[in-house]
């Protein structure tokens, strides 16, 4: 949980002395920067810096990375694009509602350099009726409020890292430098990652895991599958749970429509 701020800050001759959770905030930036060096693999980032956001009460955060003309997950073909821990019944909704295609957060985070909250963009008056609908769906799966810290390129591309809670709450600016300092850090992390190992470990699929979420995408059962590619339904459950464990989801649904998402098959 958050800490409340001390009511006051002391002063020591002239210079502001941190208060208790300021300190304490502090240290775990340092012990995220320490625990994030050297890592190599983008799984392990990703769970340090929500293992971090978890200080300042965010149990949900997506990162996503675009050229200048993408959309939020539309293909990705060879690249480690997105990442996120958000409820899969919210990601499936998200997909099916086609809200990738009207997201607000990223069309703000294209013309904004500094971070963001989401009730700043809910509010503005530039911001359409179908754009706040989904905060507000999002809000109804438990993603509340938010901000989102936005992180350009020198080459027109883009990227946006995105911490939600689960109550209706204005973050600090103070809360929301930390988690900029976190954000900037995981992305230029990842980056060097994703430069040096090319495609994602997640996005390399067999061709077998292809073809079970590819059918699993236009609707079949395992036992349908089965008899499609003339393989057990045991077989096909484990490429499925493969293709799940690969694309980070729960859910078989949402691992297909990852997939098709992210240029992995064509439904």
């Amino acid at each position: 949980m958050e800490r409340p701020p001390m009511t006051s800050v002391p002063q020591f001759d002239g210079w502001q002395v941190p208060t208790v959770a300021g300190q304490a905030f502090a240290v775990q930036l340092g012990r995220f920067l320490d625990q994030t060096n050297g890592v190599a693999q983008s799984q392990r980032l990703f769970d340090l810096l929500s293992a971090f956001a978890l200080n300042f009460d965010c149990p949900w955060i997506a990162y996503g990375s675009f050229t200048p003309d993408q959309r939020f997950c539309g293909p990705v073909r060879r690249s480690p694009a997105v990442m996120l821990n958000y409820p899969d019944d919210w990601q499936e909704r998200y997909f099916e509602m086609g809200f990738d295609r009207i997201d607000p957060i990223i069309k703000t985070s294209r013309r904004s350099a500094d971070a963001f909250r989401w009730s700043e963009v809910y509010n503005d008056a530039s911001t359409t009726r179908d754009e706040r609908r989904v905060f507000d769906e999002a809000a109804t799966f438990g993603l509340r409020s938010g901000i989102s810290v936005p992180l350009h390129g020198p080459d027109g591309s883009f990227a946006v890292i995105s911490f939600a809670q689960s109550r209706h709450h204005e973050m600090e600016n103070r809360t929301i430098a930390y988690l900029q300092l976190a954000a900037l850090h995981f992305h230029l992390s990842f980056s060097k990652l994703a430069h040096y190992s090319g495609i994602e470990d997640g996005a390399n699929l067999s061709q077998r895991e292809k073809e079970c979420i590819l059918w699993t995408a236009r609707g079949k059962s395992s036992w349908e599958i089965g008899k499609i590619l003339g393989i057990s339904v045991n077989t096909v459950n484990f490429h499925i749970k493969n293709v799940m464990r690969k694309l980070n989801t729960a859910s078989r649904t949402v691992a297909a429509v990852k997939a098709v998402r992210f240029g992995l098959i064509e439904s």
